[in-house]
């Protein structure tokens, strides 16, 4: 049939950075022990870390898109319950893969988590009101919504994050097994009470005041059906996560030639791995849909919390290896911080760009810290 003949080519044409992701994954899995082995070559380096980076901005760019059609065609809040969770999900998968294969490294998920919700509740929800702003004056979003995604976050990151700290039942940061239990029961209890709230009960909290069909637009093009874009957007993010890895040695590398601090890398690799949300999060605003884009990071900041939380303790239990989730001094003022000033900014019913800039200022003084 001819309109058979002329989808193909339109898939094709539009499926062109999965198609350059994919080689690129297949080529790294290959080939990548030898091509990551000597970065002697200044050269060699540069172009080894531009071709992974386009790789990875590029599937970005798809896994949005995908997203986007979703949301368009599940409404909300599945439509952007669907970016977080799936990127959470992976990030989740990795430090397992790490905690299951790798040496003992009891900081590894707390940095992460904590790398992350910098990043979320400050980078991109900084990023997004300061953009939104500038063009909108001020953006409208659902109170309800933001506290109740709040009202969950606060308690669960001062549990798992703060709590361990403090205690005394171990000599380090590391909760106890019986505490290790009780986070473990708690961050999965209230995080699945949280979905069933936002996917039943009260759905409304989560939809752009005063648009009922929450106001996706799919940037001109009709989404297909929710099974391809379902498909495409887990395929899109495969790669990404596969080439993450190859893209951490070589930042590794370029932080030890640069005498940069060790931390930097796990932010770098966190902030490639979050750029779908990041882009998602943005082109909502930039659209006056802010609450699609609370809906992006919030949902990606408890999603965080909520599944990392209990993966990493019950690995932890089960293989012997220790887990520190309590945070340093430094980190841990940053965090009380984060989540005071949220909710101020979450405490009416729009925003502007003052809020916006006060976010990124907290996101600087954790990259400052990170130097520190």
């Amino acid at each position: 049939m001819p309109g058979d003949h002329e989808k193909t080519p339109g898939v094709l044409r539009s499926e062109l950075a999965l198609l350059a992701g994919a080689v690129t994954m297949g080529l790294f899995l290959v080939f990548g022990s030898q091509w990551l082995k000597d970065f002697s070559n200044p050269a060699w380096f540069a172009a080894i870390f531009a071709w992974l980076f386009a790789a990875m901005l590029w599937l970005a760019f798809s896994v949005v898109r995908h997203a986007d059609a979703l949301a368009v065609k599940l409404g909300e809040p599945y439509g952007t319950l669907i970016l977080p969770l799936a990127v959470i999900s992976i990030e989740v998968v990795m430090i397992s893969a790490v905690m299951l294969t790798g040496g003992d490294n009891p900081t590894l998920a707390r940095d992460t988590m904590f790398a992350v919700l910098m990043i979320v509740l400050n980078g991109m929800v900084g990023t997004t009101l300061l953009v939104g702003g500038l063009r909108h004056r001020e953006q409208e979003y659902n109170l309800q919504g933001a506290n109740a995604f709040l009202s969950v976050i606060i308690p669960v990151a001062g549990l798992g994050l703060i709590l361990p700290r403090f205690t005394e039942s171990t000599p380090d940061a590391s909760p106890s097994t019986f505490l290790a239990v009780f986070l473990i029961v708690v961050s999965i209890l209230l995080y699945g009470i949280f979905l069933a709230m936002q996917t039943t009960r009260h759905r409304d909290f989560f939809t752009q005041p005063g648009d009922a069909n929450g106001g996706h637009d799919p940037h001109g093009a009709a989404p297909r059906s929710v099974g391809f874009h379902a498909v495409l957007l887990v395929l899109s993010m495969l790669p990404i996560v596969v080439l993450s890895k190859s893209m951490a040695k070589v930042i590794d590398h370029g932080i030890e030639t640069a005498g940069a601090p060790a931390p930097l890398g796990g932010f770098l690799v966190a902030v490639l791995v979050l750029a779908p949300e990041g882009l998602g999060a943005v082109r909502a605003a930039l659209s006056n849909q802010l609450q699609r884009t609370m809906n992006i990071c919030l949902g990606s900041a408890l999603a965080t919390i909520g599944l990392t939380v209990p993966a990493v303790l019950t690995i932890g239990l089960i293989t012997g290896k220790v887990v520190e989730l309590g945070l340093g001094d430094v980190d841990l003022i940053l965090l009380v911080l984060s989540l005071a000033v949220s909710v101020v900014t979450f405490s009416g019913v729009r925003t502007n760009v003052v809020q916006g800039a006060v976010h990124l200022v907290l996101f600087a003084a954790y990259v400052v810290a990170i130097f520190d």
